[in-house]
């Protein structure tokens, strides 16, 4: 079975609906805290570094029980809050200093896929939007899943959760 297969179906969820020309292809628009689709509707649900961005633990949380009420099975990806390098500043250890420190920072300088955010507001509403997860948080959020960690030089550099497939839960 392949994206040619017509048994493949693939649904995009975004803040905004996207235009889409693949075949087999839709994107609709959504928010991940709250999917208004059926139970169940996908066999596989899939979120690569998504789930830190929809707010603090509380927002995270439902994000992850809507994953798992609308997925059959799931894979779901997160930047580990523990890497030393944060992966969206691309700055050492950036996720643990302290706010008007980091807000400083991106005033004054491009920071990994941020250019430089003169404007205060502006750079605080950037560093307050990533809520990056720990190995402890983000099991928490899906009771049962298997846990993945993607290592780079032995440092767990991200968490991906899977379940659904019956296997041995953690």
């Amino acid at each position: 079975m392949g994206l040619g297969d017509d048994r493949v179906f693939i649904t995009l969820l975004n803040l905004s609906a996207e235009e889409v020309t693949a075949p087999h292809m839709t994107s609709i628009a959504g928010d991940a805290r709250c999917i208004q689709l059926d139970d169940q509707c996908f066999d596989i649900v899939f979120s690569n570094s998504v789930i830190e961005h929809v707010g603090g633990y509380p927002d995270q949380l439902q994000m992850a029980k809507e994953i798992c009420r609308v997925g059959k099975r799931y894979f779901v990806q997160t930047p580990n809050r523990y890497f030393p390098i944060e992966p969206h500043f691309l700055f050492p250890f950036f996720q643990f200093l302290p706010v008007n420190i980091r807000m400083k920072l991106l005033q004054n300088f491009n920071l990994g896929w941020f250019p430089r955010t003169p404007d205060e507001q502006k750079a605080r509403a950037i560093i307050e939007d990533i809520h990056l997860l720990n190995r402890d948080q983000f099991v928490a959020l899906f009771p049962g899943a298997r846990l993945y960690e993607e290592k780079v030089l032995g440092i767990t550099k991200s968490l991906i959760v899977y379940g659904g497939w019956g296997e041995k839960r953690l």
